[in-house]
């Protein structure tokens, strides 16, 4: 301001000074007028530059002025800065908090108070099967049409969730999701959109699971009680009551295994995976399944039904890393399952090989009735049973693949099951490379051992070098 009024009062003077000198005292004070005319017009076209940079929405660079108005504009120049700078970081987190609903796992939708669609992610895009390009702007009644959805969102009673069909939803292969209106801001409406499939399956197979282990074990309960009430009751001769015993040992037998088969996989689902400290020979433990199966068919096809031929092929020469009870109980399962199912005077192939692409794979193959595609996918299901009738003739409790596919998954591998309806089946168990290493034999035809930490196989390579595998 001072500045201001300094350069107002010498523009006077020296008008004044210049008007004294050109016609004395008048000039002086025509001077003075004209010296004011002249800084106030100056200053009103500084002032007017200023005016029209500040209305200019796409000018950049501020006026370069001396003085008060260059002080203004300046100071305007640094405020529009710092809004600009205010307006790029909220763009920024606007935007990093959109990516972020982007990626969630839920539909998430913007909706405004008349239920038109300002925004949506790609989610519920999918879920509700939207176009960004077509549907946004678009009411939102009008484009998901389900009734339960439409008398929800009539009914304006958003403190509950409600259930739905998924776009793709079929009979075979369910989709559901949970839906909630949640109401914000003035009268605006967030909807959110989650799958529950899997847990509706999983209260399914919970429901499942429990029904089937009930039916499992109250049918030879039946058994044992009409056994038991009838040797209470009757006088039998030794050879009937003989009789009698061995079907209730058969039935008790029966509830054991069941028992046994799931406190097997309790244990499988609440333990730690198996690490690297044990290991077992493959020919040690494909030779104790092919002994268990063999005695299995003999009991299953006594004579004089043919017998069924459990045959080992050639074993490779290594050692696998893991829990060797949970790898025989599953390599087990395969064996028996296939014993079961296979008629007598069948043939039943165990092998043992390195695959191309370095895991190892253990496969059972038999000359069944085989499987239609259509059970292919539930066989490793607790208690799922193509056939309930001949699965309980056979023996079987229903949860062996199920063993056998977890202990697959503890081992990092996994279970592969083909089968040709008519022409028999084939489970694999295949683990990981890092899962074997070569064996060492001990002394001159003796057993086969892993080699020790350190210990190398042979008189070259290190100790965990992989065999050569066959393709």
């Amino acid at each position: 301001m001072f500045r201001r009024l300094s350069s107002f009062l010498l523009v006077l003077l020296a008008g004044a000074g210049i008007g004294w000198l050109a016609s004395g005292l008048a000039g002086a004070l025509a001077g003075v007028i004209a010296g004011a005319m002249v800084w106030f017009f100056t200053d009103l076209a500084r002032g007017s530059r200023v005016i029209l940079w500040l209305r200019d929405p796409q000018a950049r660079e501020a006026p370069t002025l001396w003085g008060l108005w260059g002080e203004a504009a300046d100071r305007s120049r640094r405020l529009l800065r710092a809004r600009d700078q205010q307006l790029i970081e909220s763009e920024a987190r606007l935007q990093a908090f959109l990516a972020a609903i982007q990626a969630s796992p839920n539909g998430v939708a913007i909706l405004d108070r008349q239920g038109y669609i300002e925004w949506f992610n790609q989610t519920a895009a999918k879920d509700f099967g939207l176009d960004p390009q077509r549907d946004l702007g678009q009411q939102i009644g009008n484009l998901v049409r389900d009734p339960v959805f439409a008398g929800y969102y009539a009914g304006r009673d958003y403190g509950h969730e409600v259930l739905l069909a998924g776009r793709g939803s079929t009979p075979q292969r369910p989709v559901q999701l949970s839906v909630q209106l949640h109401p914000y801001g003035d009268g605006r409406l967030l909807l959110l959109s989650r799958d529950v499939t899997a847990l509706a399956q999983a209260e399914a197979m919970r429901r499942d699971f429990v029904a089937n282990v009930s039916h499992e074990i109250r049918t030879p309960l039946t058994v044992l009680s009409g056994f038991i009430e009838t040797l209470q009751s009757l006088e039998l001769d030794p050879t009937e009551r003989e009789r009698y015993l061995g079907l209730m040992a058969a039935q008790a037998e029966r509830m054991q295994t069941l028992v046994q088969d799931l406190l097997t996989l309790s244990r499988l689902e609440g333990s730690p995976p198996p690490g690297f400290s044990e290991w077992i020979a493959a020919e040690e433990l494909c030779s104790l399944c092919v002994d268990e199966g063999r005695a299995l068919s003999v009991l299953l096809w006594p004579e004089p039904a043919a017998p069924q031929q459990v045959r080992l092929h050639a074993v490779p020469a290594i050692s696998l890393a893991g829990s060797s009870s949970e790898l025989r109980s599953a390599l087990s399962n395969l064996v028996s399952n296939a014993v079961r199912y296979t008629p007598a005077g069948g043939q039943i192939d165990i092998t043992a090989e390195i695959l191309s692409d370095g895991r190892v794979e253990f496969a059972v193959t038999d000359t069944g009735p085989g499987i239609a595609p259509e059970h292919l996918p539930r066989l490793s299901e607790r208690f799922y049973r193509v056939d309930r009738s001949r699965s309980r003739e056979s023996g079987g409790t229903g949860l062996g693949l199920a063993i056998a596919k977890h202990v697959a998954q503890r081992h990092d591998g996994e279970l592969i099951m083909t089968s040709v309806l008519g022409q028999g089946s084939r489970f694999a168990l295949v683990l990981p490379a890092n899962r074997f290493r070569p064996a060492v034999a001990v002394g001159q035809g003796g057993a086969m051992r892993a080699p020790r930490t350190g210990e190398r196989s042979g008189r070259s390579g290190p100790a965990r070098q992989p065999p050569q595998p066959r393709t």
